[in-house]
């Protein structure tokens, strides 16, 4: 009965076993594979590695099998995950020097076979990640060796590389940051200041960090690739968005490209050292819109929610960026400061051994011990005699006292190690040698004292250090910026045809007996407007049915502005005609709005469409019965305000109409587009994003000149994407507009000076305004009425020149006039011309008072 109590107490519920087995797996995976710790930034793999190169770091590099082999006497999971581990960890090009075929993270390429390649941890890895003394120990799987519980780094590595790692029922996703900056915010969380993190990618590209949330849970960032137009039928792909390969990202242009989204000829993958995917594009193909199509629709623009998720304490927390590099530099902190208290303790035992030894030398104890028959008799004299020298730290010192006390006890350890002094180093014994080396243990322990006093400080200088040390090689790769949404409706490639039965009232694209419109997408919206005075607005399909007798339809986009709609409607309720002016800005899909007041009879007289707010003249005439005394007039639209489409309108006539006739059409009575450029991406946008360059309406024109020392005329197009990084000056083209050169021509070695017109008409062409010459450089472009300059010429002499009094205005190939033999040293630009009291606002200017530096001098 006792034996069977006993079976029966030792069996575990089947449901209690799946509990604690899951609970022990799920804490194995989370603490000892997938989550790095806060205080190094290791995984337990990636820390096993590096301590295993420490151990056989000769400075040569060894084979990666080696460091494989090496490592599985601490890491039990085969060699296939070490290899791995090792392989992404040299990638990264901050803890291992590689040598061989290590892959490509941009292309996706694998590394070679282990035998083949080669490895040996860096300079910046030896100095911050490895310090024996300070290191705390546990025995490996097997209990044959010791292995690091962490590796003592003193450097916030786990945001430097970044971590990916995937639990059970946890994960972490934490992005790289920049080298440079993670050392700066670690010197400001230091002195107590804020700070900002951004990530930073290997494989560059462009970033939106606005919904970032310093990387917590929630957060998201874009990033896209960066795309550059070579010329009107060609781009190319630079730099891809982390996460990415060359080959992905190729083969989701062509996806997109197979279901029509983009128009592309060719692409070709011309990647060796750099990144470069060229893209040739269809005929008649706006390279700005598909750079933008790229963006929508392909991983041109990827989207990444970060998770930080870091092991402290044992334990998974899920931390912002700021918060793990505030940890990481406390730890830091304390780290040096241990190192500091070490450094103390062995100056401390190296003074108080060498005090002992120049008074034991000096003094000759060794002589009082010639006599002495025994080993404890040989102590006992060494004691005796040496206290006659010395005193401990707690002693009584008497009156003319003149002992040296010591800094420590004096131990039986000390005297041991005075009796293994050399005969050789007691006769070689030099008196002003041994306080010279004592005054410089002294100095040095006073160095270490003063940091530990100032350790805030000494940990600014450390971090300094390792900025101007490793900091070169680190430069930001991926630029920061702001994204702009883009709608896909309007960057979509035009793979289907609108068509329309006007009569019978259907739309759609595969209606190719009715009426053409206009090329569209197959994910366009279309706008329809019917006699009945009522529109709406539905999905481009094969064939919808949208109601009889359609007035107008087209492709229609959320949120338009610029499109105004001109209707004369007759109310059935009162019997007149009223005339209005609307936008379409936002509606509900496939519902119908009444445009006229809804009375029975109403119906819809005149309707037009003007893409830019045009105004339009109508004339109209009236019934031959109306009492009117002017039967036929003209009526302007531009007289009216627009509103909304809810407006009833105005009225236009209370008598009968027989017909209204279009007769032509006015200027746009819109506010002209404030257009900025993107100094990131170099967009064209008007949401004030970047640097403003001019307002545009009707055939205005943008004029750019670049660094290199020639201008191009553009027709304006609001999805313009300029060169940003080539261009020196973009704004209104203003044909009046005087432009002041200095440059230095480069064949003849003189500085020279001329004033233009731009003359040339000629749109999408590069005319070059100085010298061809490789050496030949721009000093300043200007547009002020009456530039001087104030500079230093080749002899350092400082001199002033009036541009408007040293040159006539001459053509644009003009060389101009010599200014100095040689080049100059550009100190200053100034305008001499009276300056206007009146408001800028309504001077013709590319600025028009908006922001632009209208007239100022663009130095180089």
């Amino acid at each position: 009965m006792e034996e069977q109590k006993q079976n029966k107490s030792t069996v575990i519920a089947l449901d209690g076993m799946y509990k604690n087995y899951f609970l022990d797996y799920a804490s194995y995976v989370i603490l000892e594979r997938a989550i790095p710790t806060i205080d190094d930034g290791l995984k337990p793999v990636q820390r096993r590695i590096l301590h295993s190169m420490n151990e056989i770091n000769d400075g040569r590099f060894h084979k990666v099998a080696n460091i494989i082999g090496q490592t599985m006497q601490f890491h039990p999971h085969g060699d296939a995950a070490i290899g791995d581990a090792l392989v992404k960890l040299g990638q990264r090009d901050l803890l291992i020097d590689k040598q061989g075929n290590w892959g490509n993270i941009e292309t996706g390429d694998s590394a070679s076979a282990a035998r083949y390649i080669e490895a040996r941890l860096s300079k910046f890895a030896l100095e911050v990640a490895f310090n024996k003394d300070i290191t705390e120990w546990q025995l490996s799987y097997d209990g044959r060796k010791k292995e690091p519980i962490q590796l003592p780094i003193k450097f916030p590595l786990l945001l430097t590389q970044g971590v990916e790692g995937i639990a059970v029922g946890l994960s972490t996703k934490i992005m790289p940051h920049n080298f440079c900056e993670l050392i700066k915010a670690s010197i400001k969380v230091l002195q107590e200041k804020d700070f900002e993190l951004y990530p930073d990618f290997q494989t560059g590209g462009l970033l939106d960090v606005s919904d970032y949330q310093s990387g917590l849970r929630g957060g998201k960032i874009k990033v896209r690739a960066k795309i550059e137009k070579v010329d009107k039928t060609t781009l190319a792909i630079r730099e891809i968005p982390f996460t990415t390969t060359t080959g992905s990202l190729i083969d989701s242009i062509l996806k997109a490209n197979d279901k029509g989204l983009i128009n592309i000829k060719k692409i070709t993958d011309n990647t060796a050292k750099d990144v470069e995917i060229v893209i040739d594009l269809t005929s008649g193909t706006s390279p700005e819109l598909t750079i933008e199509a790229l963006y929508a629709f392909s991983n041109c623009e990827v989207s990444i929610s970060p998770n930080a998720c870091v092991i402290v304490d044992n334990k998974p927390l899920f931390l912002d960026v700021k918060e793990i590099l505030r940890r990481s530099t406390a730890h830091t902190k304390a780290l040096i400061r241990a190192e500091l208290k070490i450094e103390e303790r062995d100056l401390l035992d190296k003074l108080h051994f060498s005090s002992l030894e120049k008074i034991f030398i000096e003094n000759r104890v060794y002589h009082e011990i010639e006599e002495a028959e025994t080993w404890e008799e040989v102590l006992r004299i060494i004691d005796v005699e040496m206290r006659r020298y010395i005193m401990d730290p707690d002693e009584e010192a008497g009156p003319n006292d003149d002992r040296l006390r010591l800094a420590r006890p004096f131990i039986e350890d000390d005297i041991l190690r005075l009796t293994e002094i050399r005969i050789k180093k007691i006769s070689k014994f030099n008196k002003f040698k041994a306080d010279e080396a004592i005054q410089n243990l002294k100095d040095e322990l006073a160095k270490v004292r003063h940091h530990l006093k100032h350790l805030v400080e000494y940990c600014i200088d450390y971090f300094n250090h390792l900025l101007q040390k490793y900091g070169k090689d680190y430069p930001r790769k991926t630029q920061i910026t702001t994204f702009a949404d883009i709608e896909v409706q309007q960057v979509v490639a035009n793979n289907s045809k609108l068509y329309v039965n006007y009569k019978e009232g259907f739309i759609g694209y595969g209606l190719k007996k009715d009426e053409f419109i206009r090329d569209c997408s197959d994910i366009d919206d279309i706008i329809v407007f019917r006699e009945d005075g009522k529109f709406m607005v539905t999905k481009i399909d094969e064939k919808v049915f949208v109601g009889k007798n359609i007035l107008y339809a087209d492709v229609w986009y959320k949120g338009d502005e610029r499109t105004t709609y001109h209707m004369v409607y007759y109310d059935g309720e009162s019997g007149r005609s009223r005339i209005k002016r609307f936008h379409v800005k936002a509606i509900t899909r496939d519902r119908e709005y009444d445009l006229t007041k809804g009375s029975k009879g109403s119906k819809v007289l005149y309707f037009s469409a003007q893409p830019n707010g045009e105004s339009e003249i109508i004339k109209v005439t009236l019934s031959s019965s109306a009492r009117a005394r002017n039967k036929v007039f003209d009526f302007d639209f531009g007289e009216l305000d627009i509103k909304g489409r809810n407006s009833m309108g105005n009225i236009l006539t209370k008598y009968g109409i027989r017909k209204i006739e279009f007769k032509e059409t006015g200027g746009s009575t819109l506010d002209a587009l404030k257009i900025s450029m993107d100094t990131a991406t170099g967009q064209l946008n008007t949401e004030d994003r970047g640097q403003f360059i001019g307002k545009f309406e009707g055939d205005n024109q943008l004029i750019l000149f670049y660094k290199e020392g020639s201008y191009e005329i553009l027709d304006f197009d609001p999805n313009l994407r300029l060169p940003v990084d080539k261009i020196q000056l973009v704004k209104r083209f203003e044909p009046d507009t005087i432009w002041n050169v200095v440059y230095y021509e480069g064949e003849k070695k003189w500085t020279m000076v001329k004033r233009f017109q731009i003359e040339t008409t000629t749109t999408s062409q590069r005319f070059k305004f100085i010298s061809d010459h490789r050496s030949s450089k721009l000093f300043v472009l200007s547009e002020f009425n009456q530039p001087e300059i104030r500079y230093l010429d080749s002899s350092k002499t400082e001199k002033t020149t009036d541009l408007t009094d040293f040159i006539d205005v001459k053509g644009w190939r003009a060389q101009g006039n010599k200014l100095e033999e040689g080049s100059i040293k550009l100190l200053e630009v100034n305008d001499l011309s009276p300056q206007e009291e009146d408001d800028s606002s309504t001077s013709d200017s590319s600025s028009d008072g908006d922001g632009q530096d209208n007239g100022q001098p663009k130095l180089f």
